[in-house]
């Protein structure tokens, strides 16, 4: 009789850890016990020179309405995060990859965001709130983004976030929301640092 007990005490546990860790409701709302979202999250994948196939080739707009695409991140390591605003694990993991993309700007890495589902005023306005630096293609009503990823980045699976090598090739994958943000950093500093 005592596993129940336990059960319930590791999950007030978790649900007391989740709350101090942020002051975003549905960020709360998403560590909270019967609630749903599509993710899979913990499932990480990391891929071998040789088995990373062609380099992406993608294009599209920004938040701002800046053209962006492959050809900007030549020779970086690239951080691409799919997402919107009312997804909360996207909102949860937010402040994590705001702190690594200042923490890695300039020093061989460039991070990307690919919103699927919001307009630039709502992707703006989620950038301020969690101080996030770097643009995000707006690909909801277009889709190519996305369409460019298709294989690497399930469509059901949101937050996604892909680390592509210096080449343009993905090299390795987080489905779901990064829990451990210093396995992102770990992931990024090896990519950096591998010559190709």
């Amino acid at each position: 009789m005592r596993f129940p007990i336990a059960t319930g005490a590791i999950a007030l546990v978790i649900a007391v850890a989740l709350s101090g860790c942020t002051a975003d409701p549905l960020a709360e709302e998403y560590g909270s016990s019967g609630t749903t979202y599509e993710t899979a999250d913990g499932a990480f994948s990391e891929f071998a020179p040789a088995d990373r196939g062609e380099p992406v080739v993608f294009e599209g707009t920004t938040d701002t309405g800046m053209t962006v695409s492959n050809d900007d991140f030549v020779g970086d390591v690239l951080v691409v995060n799919f997402w919107y605003a009312q997804c909360a694990p996207c909102r949860a993991e937010a402040p994590d990859l705001a702190e690594l993309s200042m923490k890695h700007q300039g020093k061989g890495a460039s991070f990307l965001g690919i919103n699927i589902y919001d307009q630039p005023e709502e992707a703006l306005a989620f950038a301020r709130k969690f101080k996030v630096s770097y643009p995000s293609i707006m690909d909801a009503d277009a889709g190519t983004a996305r369409l460019a990823f298709a294989g690497h980045a399930p469509p059901s699976a949101v937050p996604t976030t892909l680390v592509l090598d210096k080449e343009g090739r993905v090299a390795a994958r987080f489905l779901g929301q990064i829990t451990a943000a210093a396995n992102l950093d770990t992931v990024i500093r090896e990519l950096v640092a591998e010559e190709l």
